[in-house]
């Protein structure tokens, strides 16, 4: 787990080696599950994705985040507030800007894989790769017929 980016983690422990399954610690999955959702309710926001896929590949100002995202200052601004409230978010100041990274090097590659993911399923590929006029289960060609 994550234990960088989310203080309500800090008891975490490895799932990969803890029994999920077992009825015993049907609390403690409760428990990591109640921690885990304003983390995932932050990683929710199309916006603030967009905005961690980006700093997976590297440290980026406000105004760089701006340019990229097509945002205004103000919502990416926002938006890393929100991320930075979660822990997925750090800052360093830099001269007249802030520098703005992911909260540890072990968030990039499941944000990475997130992204390929959409990109290689047929149901991410249709929600990211769409023509922004066709419909769900609609593909391309068919919404440029319609």
């Amino acid at each position: 787990m994550f234990q960088c980016f989310n203080r309500a983690m800090a008891s975490a422990v490895d799932v990969r080696t803890f029994p999920l399954t077992d009825p015993a610690h049907a609390p403690r999955v409760r428990q990591l599950a109640h921690a885990l959702v304003p983390t995932f309710k932050a990683l929710a926001d199309e916006n603030r994705l967009a905005i961690l896929l980006l700093l997976a590949e590297r440290a980026h100002t406000v105004r760089e985040l701006t340019d990229a995202t097509g945002l205004t200052q103000t919502l990416v601004s926002h938006h890393l507030a929100a991320l930075r409230e979660q822990g997925l978010v750090t800052v360093t100041p830099r001269g007249r800007a802030n520098l703005y990274t992911l909260c540890c090097e072990q968030l990039a590659t499941p944000v990475q894989l997130l992204a390929s993911l959409a990109a290689v399923t047929a149901e991410g590929a249709q929600a990211c790769c769409a023509d922004p006029g066709s419909t769900p289960g609609q593909a391309p060609e068919q919404a440029a017929e319609s």
